[in-house]
């Protein structure tokens, strides 16, 4: 049976992008491997048994996304105070939402940007959500 493992992003500014991760999911470097003209930097906490693997290419100012990219999602316990957190971080998250279905909240969440763009969902612990 096949793990997932990890999900890969490019981002251009590698600093930018760790902080980042750091600030907003508390994502730590597991392992860093550098290499001439680019790095494979690989984050994860405690909660996680996946990692997301940063990949910073010297030279690549900026990457396009596609049509096909959707985001990366994660659960949180405290839905309102992540969003407080992030918008004092100065990370402009869009506002929670709820989600029904046949009257039951299915989910409550909100969007939030990386530094390139990448989006990514914080949603309550709820049902599927865990």
């Amino acid at each position: 049976m096949a793990k997932i493992i990890h999900s890969m992003v490019r981002v251009s500014d590698l600093d930018k992008s760790l902080k980042f991760y750091k600030e907003a999911l508390d994502l730590d470097v597991a392992e860093r491997l550098d290499f001439e003209g680019f790095s494979l930097v690989y984050l994860r906490n405690d909660e996680n048994d996946m990692e997301l693997e940063l990949t910073w290419n010297e030279g690549t100012e900026s990457y396009t996304h596609g049509s096909g990219y959707g985001h990366i999602a994660v659960a949180v316990d405290e839905l309102e105070s992540e969003h407080q957190k992030l918008t004092h971080l100065g990370y402009e998250p869009a506002d929670i939402k709820e989600f029904f279905r046949d009257g039951q909240l299915l989910a409550k969440f909100f969007f939030v940007q990386d530094p390139d763009g990448y989006k990514i969902e914080f949603l309550q612990r709820h049902g599927r959500y865990q």
